[in-house]
């Protein structure tokens, strides 16, 4: 049914939750994953298929180390995976966009990445949900935490 699952991580906890799920999907399926990160690191798009590209600058960076890492133990686990590092400042324009380019035919992803802005900026999630030419699976991946700061806990006291 489905023979390549887009999966995009942004190095958080949160969205590292959902890689079991494509896992077990991809083994049901015996399709391809393919790890997305969207970065700010002006690189362009780097991949294990143009390795030329890719600078020692560029291998140092955080995510791509993150998706080189991650790809290694799938592999070591029988799955068949690639990654890709794409510049952007729009995650969901960039995670639709390589859904098209890559012919993905699902995306697996979590409801809440790295950090609090989404809030504050739209979900990255929600966007790609609502646009995306292929069906999302949308985990729940939240942790609890108290509020961080006293505007909050105002807000929760109401």
């Amino acid at each position: 049914m489905f023979n390549k699952i887009l999966v995009p991580l942004d190095g958080s906890e949160l969205a590292g939750k959902v890689i079991p799920q494509a896992e077990d999907l991809a083994k049901s399926f015996q399709a391809q994953l393919v790890l997305l990160t969207v970065g700010s690191a002006p690189v362009g798009e780097v991949g294990e298929a143009s390795p030329e590209a890719r600078s020692e600058a560029v291998a140092r960076l955080p995510a791509v180390k993150y998706l080189e890492e991650t790809t290694a133990v799938l592999r070591a686990k029988g799955l068949k995976v690639t990654w890709v590092y794409k510049q952007g400042t729009s995650p969901a324009q960039e995670i639709i966009g390589l859904a098209v380019d890559r012919q993905a035919e699902l995306i697996v992803m979590a409801s809440h990445g790295a950090g609090e802005m989404a809030w504050l900026l739209g979900s990255v999630a929600q966007k790609v949900v609502n646009h995306a030419p292929v069906p999302v699976l949308l985990l729940r991946v939240l942790l609890p935490k108290p509020p961080e700061h006293k505007s909050e806990l105002d807000y929760f006291s109401m």
